[in-house]
């Protein structure tokens, strides 16, 4: 029987679950979408893109910067928001290596 050495307590999977945990709710896809298409950041409102409230959209804000996918810098009442080019470089890196290591032992 050979030994699997994976735990669950490792640092590169807890992190891989954190950006995926981020990652798992349509509206947040849809924002990034949204800051990808800007050439510099949005302080626009996202609720006049996205149909839904803004405390809804605030808490989507809030998990994506957690995450490091997004920035979020206050200019007077309003924040403006754009991608995290670190963040997106680990989402890449994080997704290639994952999905390298599953399609190695897919049958």
């Amino acid at each position: 029987m050979t030994t699997i050495d994976v735990s669950i307590d490792e640092k590169s999977i807890q992190r891989s679950a954190q950006i995926a945990k981020a990652l798992g709710h349509p509206a947040r896809i849809a924002i990034l979408k949204i800051l990808a298409q800007r050439s510099t950041c949005f302080c626009g409102d996202i609720t006049e893109i996205l149909p839904l409230a803004q405390s809804t959209v605030s808490q989507h804000l809030k998990a994506l910067k957690s995450a490091g996918l997004i920035n979020g810098t206050v200019e007077g009442v309003k924040t403006c928001y754009c991608l995290n080019p670190d963040g997106i470089r680990e989402l890449q890196s994080v997704l290639s290596e994952l999905s390298s290591e599953l399609i190695k032992t897919c049958c």
